[in-house]
């Protein structure tokens, strides 16, 4: 219900225009840097919008990896629940690491290129 609150809210406000009252990344603001999911707000405003192209150019990774691991994670766990099951995905130490070294790679690459 949260995230429906949340989208509803974010439906009705440009994150590419100044004054509007969204949250800014804690990361960035105390380090002028872009964290890995910078942009994320501003994505999702565009494809609630229709607009591909500039959430792709808010945030690539995200937009091209995050947004298929979530539609996956989320499909598969209503499919177990109407079956009656629970689905509680494990990532273990190796995707741990991959997720981690994707972001961290990511961060740097968006702030060097910039």
């Amino acid at each position: 219900m949260a995230g429906l609150a949340g989208a509803a809210y974010l439906w009705g406000r440009n994150p590419h225009e100044s004054g509007q009252l969204l949250p800014r990344c804690p990361f960035n603001w105390a380090t002028g840097l872009l964290c890995p999911g910078c942009g994320g707000t501003r994505m999702t405003y565009d494809l609630m919008h229709g607009d591909v192209v500039a959430a792709f150019h808010d945030n690539t990774a995200l937009l091209l990896l995050g947004l298929p691991a979530a539609a996956y994670l989320g499909g598969r766990w209503l499919w177990e629940g109407l079956r009656g099951r629970r689905y509680r995905p494990r990532l273990g130490r190796r995707g741990t690491a991959a997720v981690l070294g994707l972001a961290v790679a990511w961060a740097v690459t968006r702030n060097l290129v910039g």
